[in-house]
Formats: structure tokens, C-alpha cells, sequence
């Protein structure tokens, strides 16, 4: 095949990204595109909707002991799954799980990955796939090609896409893969698990209430947790607010964090350092508030506001309680 798409699988159901990763296919190679799916099993109906959506053959390895993720296992599913289609291109999400398991798999394999890409396209002379993304802390565009190994890898930025839509008819073929209990080998021991908040999911969130230094104080962050709550936000931070414990590290957005895609970027006291700018530029909306007029932040935003977080911010739940909007 041309291209393998990665989907990602939760309780049973797809993933948002599975179909954000068959728009970017469709436009690389319709008419050739695989779908590779790791779970503990999904229905016929659930997998066709990657059929509808665009893919030709879908490949669905499964166990029990694949319910959980593990980077051994899945890597070996994947190794699977490439010698099965053969694909030039594999291309999976920057998420938290791709970010895990496709740099391994990309070792195992001895080919090159190209991480966090926010575009894709195909060269017309050489037929390679330029993958571009972000380098020195956001301030270029590096377009990386692999010319001698394969498959060519890549990740893909969550919500930069818009999801391929299903058709109604399309067909496909669909193979379930009973996954050998052997593959049931990893140097990971689950110890605890605690169950995920969804409302900070930052890679999910189309809202998001990030925090910098500015807020210069811990005690001001439960007034910014009722703003992000009436605007059905998650909360962010700069990687410092992590540093200092003030917040956990699920929240800092950055090179060392989440990147994220929101439809508003609401950030308060966040001077906008480069490392923390390449993780959170490509939202749609940008709103920052500063005390320092020449904030760098300010030079990103669709609205600047300079002024203090304790002028504003209570200002701000006022106007959302009576309805107003951001």
C-alpha cells in the first residue's frame, strides 16, 4: 500500500485522530490507503467507519492484554501490520500515545520518523514524502524527507485536520488478527492507574485557559480555574508554573509538553517564551493578557490585553456569567 494510517482506539471506540489521519492520507494517495487498529477488540460497525471514512484494508490486531497501552506490544503489531501492506508511508498522531510508540517501532525498524508535522505532501519529481514541521523552538519550517529507508514516517499534530467524512456504501476489507499471546511481553509493570479528566485533556480541548509566571502567585489560580470552568476550558501552563508545583505536568503546554490546536487560546500572564509559543501558535484564536506591553505573546495575538490578570480576569467571569462570549 502507499500509505498505513495509525488509529487510536479508547473504550472501544475510534479516536478523533484515526479520521483526522485519513484526511491527511486521502490527500497523499487515494485509493491506497491501509488502516492499522491495536485494541482489545472493536466491532465490525466501528471498524467500517474507517472503511467509509477512506480506507481500503483495515488490519485489527487484538487481545486482552492489548486493552492497555504498552510500547513492546503495540510495536510488535505494528511490525505486523508493515510486513502484511508493506506501506511507503506510516503516518500516526502526536499524541500521547504515538509520541510513545512510533519512536520505538521506528528503531525496531531502522527507518526515520519525523515528529509533530503540521504539513505532509508528496515531492513530483521523486515521489517522496516531504514532512514538515517546526525546528529551533518554532522559529522555522524544516521540510525533512528520508529517502533510503522505509516506510517513511511521520506524526501529525492533533486537530490541525478536519476529520475525513464517512460515505454511506464505501467498501472495504476488513481483518481481525488474533494477536499471539507471545507479543504479551513488556518491560512495564502496570502499578496504579488513575482515571483520566477529561475537562484537562489539553490534547482534546477546544478551549484552553493557560497560565504564566505573571500570575506571580499560587493563590491566584483558583480565580483563574472558575474563569476556565465558565468557559468550559482545560487549564494550561508554562513549563515555570510546573516547575514551581503549582500545576501538574499534564497542564504545560510546550516543546517539553502537550502541543495544542485549541479554537481559543485564552493566556494570562504568559510573556510567551519560544518554547512554550511552538507548542500552542496554531490555535485559531489567540487572547493574551499582560502587564508588560511588549509581551512576545502579543506578537501571536488576535486580541492583546495589557493590564493586570486581577483587572481583567474578574472582569471576564462577569461578562461569560451574563452569557457574553469570548
Amino acid at each position: 500500500m502507499k500509505v498505513c494510517i495509525i488509529a487510536e482506539a479508547l473504550n472501544h471506540r475510534l479516536q478523533p485522530i484515526s479520521f483526522e489521519l485519513l484526511t491527511r492520507a486521502l490527500a497523499l494517495a487515494p485509493g491506497d490507503i491501509g488502516a492499522l487498529v491495536v485494541s482489545d477488540g472493536l466491532s465490525d460497525s466501528e471498524l467500517h467507519r474507517l472503511v467509509a471514512a477512506g480506507a481500503d484494508v483495515v488490519l485489527s490486531y487484538e487481545g486482552d492484554f492489548l486493552g492497555r497501552f504498552r510500547p513492546e506490544p503495540y510495536a510488535q503489531a505494528l511490525l505486523a501490520a508493515v510486513k502484511e501492506l508493506e506501506p511507503e508511508i506510516l503516518i500516526g498522531g502526536a499524541t500521547t500515545t504515538g509520541r510513545t510508540w512510533l519512536p520505538y517501532a521506528a528503531m525496531k525498524m531502522q527507518t526515520g520518523l519525523t515528529a509533530d508535522c503540521t504539513e505532509l505532501a508528496i515531492e513530483p519529481d521523486s515521489g517522496l514524502l516531504l514532512q514538515t514541521r517546526p525546528a529551533i523552538g518554532g522559529n522555522i519550517m524544516a521540510t525533512i524527507r528520508t529517502p533510503h529507508h522505509r516506510p517513511q514516517m511521520a506524526t501529525v499534530r492533533p486537530h490541525a485536520t478536519p476529520p475525513s467524512m464517512e460515505v454511506a456504501g464505501r467498501e472495504g476489507v476488513i481483518r481481525h488478527i488474533a494477536a499471539p499471546s507471545e507479543w504479551d511481553n513488556s518491560a512495564l509493570s502496570l502499578m496504579q492507574s488513575t482515571p483520566l479528566d477529561e475537562r484537562q485533556e489539553l490534547a482534546n480541548a477546544k478551549r484552553i485557559v493557560a497560565v504564566g509566571r505573571g500570575i506571580r502567585k499560587p493563590e491566584h489560580l483558583p480565580m483563574i480555574r472558575e474563569l476556565a470552568s465558565l468557559l468550559g476550558a482545560a487549564l494550561g501552563a508554562t513549563r515555570e508554573i510546573v516547575d514551581r508545583g503549582w500545576l501538574p505536568y499534564s497542564c504545560q503546554i510546550g516543546l517539553s509538553g502537550r502541543t495544542v490546536t485549541p479554537e481559543l487560546y485564552l493566556g494570562l500572564g504568559v510573556s510567551g517564551a519560544i518554547q512554550h509559543l511552538a507548542g500552542m501558535q496554531t490555535a485559531a484564536r489567540i487572547i493574551a493578557v499582560n502587564t508588560d506591553s511588549e509581551a512576545q505573546i502579543f506578537s501571536l495575538a488576535d486580541l492583546a490585553i495589557v493590564g493586570s490578570l486581577h483587572d481583567v480576569v474578574p472582569k471576564l467571569i462577569e461578562t461569560v456569567r451574563r452569557g457574553g462570549q469570548l
